[in-house]
């Protein structure tokens, strides 16, 4: 069974989606940091979590499922972009876009504890 769209209430969560940009520092290098594009209102539905073990430790890592309306800007969003909780700060890497399967949502999948 397919998961079901969002209503307008689950649309809870104020995020921002940050692309990477090339910055020159003015010695000949350049440098990657993410600049803000736009902010969106979008639906969190819990996919699971997994463990990594990095450097010798245990670390939790948990993916979402994440719903924002189809618009001009979001269906822009590339699977190397950030998300950001606005209210709570926490980053996210966004590691699916799938912007052509439903002409009101695009659905992105999530995931903490990773590199963006």
């Amino acid at each position: 069974m397919a998961p079901s769209k969002p209503t307008s209430g689950e649309l809870q969560h104020r995020v921002a989606f940050d692309e990477r940009t090339t910055v020159d520092d003015g010695l000949g290098n350049s440098e990657g940091v993410f600049t803000e594009r736009f902010k969106s209102w979008a639906a969190f539905r819990s996919r699971g979590g997994s463990e990594a073990v990095v450097a010798a430790r245990l670390e939790g890592r948990n993916l979402l499922g994440v719903y924002v309306r189809s618009t001009a800007e979001t269906v822009q969003i590339k699977a190397d972009w950030r998300m950001r909780d606005v209210r709570t700060g926490d980053t996210y890497a966004v590691r699916i876009v799938d912007a052509v399967s439903d002409r009101y949502w695009v659905y992105l999948e999530a995931q903490t504890g990773v590199a963006p």
